[in-house]
């Protein structure tokens, strides 16, 4: 597997972010898009060694669309110079959650898990009310020896504890966020040797698992609102 290909495709593009260019390339985009698609079956073969629910996807199942939807930005760039993929038992959807990965040259590529979803108003809900009722499960969890080597969790947070919950309750700060996520950033240099950073990967999200089960367990019977 060449992931040298991969980031060199997406240095490409990131210089010549235009619909004129990236046509041009479309064989150079197809074969660092199956590069990329055989990196996240070994990830998937990897990871189903400790979590079996992902072994029945199909990596380009899982994959995200390089084009950006400009419509509300500034940035008018018809292209998102990055390929990425969300490893979990139901697929790519942000619920429920499971594994990421970017790959982004300019050392920007991460390993990522949690929920990244703001804008699920239910999902927040349900998430606050599980910490707030499951403060200890949460306290071990965030505090394993093994995780706060890697991890730190991430995520918007509104100013004060919102109604309803305590001030004084032992998870506060948590139950101030939106969402609760994790990543570990990867350097264009690590992706060099393939399998070296499979199992490096592999290794993250296996530590990361029972922060992933934790939230998954919150979320139990939440439904993607329709479009």
């Amino acid at each position: 597997m060449n992931t040298r290909l991969i980031l060199n495709y997406l240095s490409d593009l990131n210089e010549n972010n235009n619909r004129e260019w990236y046509h041009a390339h479309k064989a150079e985009y197809k074969a660092a898009n199956a590069e990329f698609e055989e990196l996240i079956l070994a990830l998937i073969l990897r990871i189903g060694e400790f979590d079996s629910s992902v072994l029945h996807h199909e990596p380009k199942s899982l994959t995200f669309k390089l084009m950006r939807d400009t419509r509300f930005s500034h940035d008018k760039s018809p292209y998102n110079p990055a390929f990425r993929a969300h490893i979990s038992s139901q697929g790519k959807l942000p619920v429920p959650v499971g594994y990421y990965l970017m790959v982004k040259p300019g050392d920007r590529s991460f390993l990522g898990g949690g929920l990244f979803a703001d804008m699920f108003k239910d999902a927040t809900a349900m998430v606050r009310d599980y910490i707030a009722k499951n403060d200890k499960e949460w306290e071990n969890v965030i505090h394993d020896s093994e995780f706060q080597k890697y991890f730190t969790v991430q995520g918007a947070s509104i100013k004060n504890v919102p109604s309803g919950y305590g001030r004084e309750h032992p998870q506060a700060e948590y139950l101030k966020f939106k969402s609760w996520y994790l990543e570990y950033p990867i350097k264009d240099e690590e992706l060099n040797d393939a399998e070296s950073f499979i199992t490096k990967a592999a290794d993250l999200f296996q530590i990361m698992k029972p922060f992933n089960d934790y939230l998954n367990k919150a979320l139990a019977g939440f439904r993607m609102p329709a479009r």
